[in-house]
């Protein structure tokens, strides 16, 4: 194992600007806007199953799409009841408010994008979800933030960031203190990256491959 370095809902498309939001992608139940209008993303479970909450064409946001979510969510079934969840890149919050949906404790949300947070705010106002007690969006550098969130270690974290950053094993190099045996981390990354090594103690436990991305479930063992 060659070890780290001491860092929802990638790239469908060859370029994009800066940004911590997730890239555009059409898909059933994800509307895509015109430039500087609202889209939506659907919750599909829980509480708030059904739910539509606007987006905003912040630069790059893609949602994750439904399909992906139900089979993340299938994956983590026995886990997110309860759960203190961390949605790492957070943009539209699709991941982070669909575990909240099936009722996690707690969710804190990073988001760079000044609008895209501002967004996630109000959506979570509109489900009347307590701040700071069940949800925190903090706006700014996931990669400085996250270290100031090592106190309690997350259940389960969200890792799904801009494609084409060079975020992913800084990502994963930030997470190590903000995890615990038996935490579980989701990531996702552009199919044309290779996973960089994990700990010894992280474990691959689901995967899943298309044409433009790769996700997967890693458990920490021991």
């Amino acid at each position: 194992m060659i070890p780290l370095s001491a860092t929802m809902k990638r790239v469908s498309r060859p370029s994009r600007a800066p940004s911590s939001a997730k890239k555009r992608q059409t898909a059933k139940n994800v509307h895509a806007p015109q430039r500087g209008q609202p889209g939506q993303i659907r919750i599909i479970g829980g509480q708030w199953r059904g739910r539509k909450l606007p987006v905003l064409d912040a630069q790059g946001l893609r949602p994750t799409t439904d399909r992906n979510k139900e089979t993340l969510f299938n994956w983590l079934m026995q886990r997110v009841n309860g759960a203190r969840c961390l949605d790492l890149f957070a943009g539209s919050g699709g991941l982070g408010l669909e575990a909240l949906s099936r009722y996690a404790t707690h969710c804190d949300f990073i988001e760079l994008d000044k609008q895209a947070s501002a967004q996630l705010k109000a959506n979570l106002a509109t489900l009347k979800v307590e701040p700071a007690v069940t949800a925190r969006v903090h706006n700014g550098d996931a990669l400085n933030i996250v270290k100031s969130l090592a106190q309690t270690p997350y259940d389960i974290v969200f890792v799904d960031p801009p494609f084409n950053q060079n975020l992913v094993e800084p990502a994963l190099n930030a997470l190590v203190s903000n995890v615990q045996v038996g935490s579980v981390i989701y990531l996702e990354h552009e199919s044309s990256l290779s996973t960089p090594p994990l700990p010894d103690n992280w474990q691959i436990t689901k995967e899943k491959r298309t044409n433009a991305l790769v996700y997967m479930l890693i458990e920490v063992v021991s």
